[in-house]
């Protein structure tokens, strides 16, 4: 039977998602980095490790979060499983700006930001192509699903 349109698409239960997301930092645990990141796929995202500085503890904190390529920037979206309240790793972004990614590719330095205005309604739209129930995902929060751009830095900016 097909979902009406005006609910929400489903989700699985958020205690799966955490476990998922849990078993997906394992395995890159588990294998030195050799299983869990993968780059985006035309049309699909890829999976990135985003280490930030805990704003309360100054230690690092590393996520797995999905992730697609808009030219030198990688872009995530702050999403906290579709769940209301912002995810941790974005309110330690947000204290403070300066990240590091690891990629399948190697480890990059980045500055993290909210997209604004124009540019965050392309990038909206470009997830959307992504994911085509996104809209009814981000419906499920209270607040705006802020999309998170991370800029490539230098060492020297470090």
């Amino acid at each position: 039977m097909p979902e009406r349109s005006d609910r929400p698409p489903r989700l699985p239960p958020r205690w799966f998602m955490r476990l998922f997301w849990q078993a997906h930092r394992g395995i890159y645990r588990l294998t030195g980095g050799r299983l869990g990141l993968w780059r985006p796929k035309p049309n699909g995202w890829g999976a990135m490790r985003l280490t930030v500085i805990g704003r309360r503890t100054g230690r690092d904190r590393s996520v797995m979060v999905g992730y697609f390529e808009d030219g030198p920037n990688l872009v995530t979206m702050a999403m906290n499983g579709w769940g209301d309240g912002e995810p941790a790793w974005w309110l330690n972004l947000q204290a403070d700006p300066q990240a590091r990614v690891d990629l399948p590719d190697g480890r990059r330095l980045v500055t993290g930001r909210a997209a604004r205005g124009d540019e965050r309604e392309r990038l909206w739209a470009r997830w959307g192509e992504i994911d085509k129930n996104l809209d009814g995902y981000a419906a499920r929060r209270s607040d705006e699903t802020a999309v998170v751009v991370l800029e490539p830095r230098s060492e020297a900016q470090s």
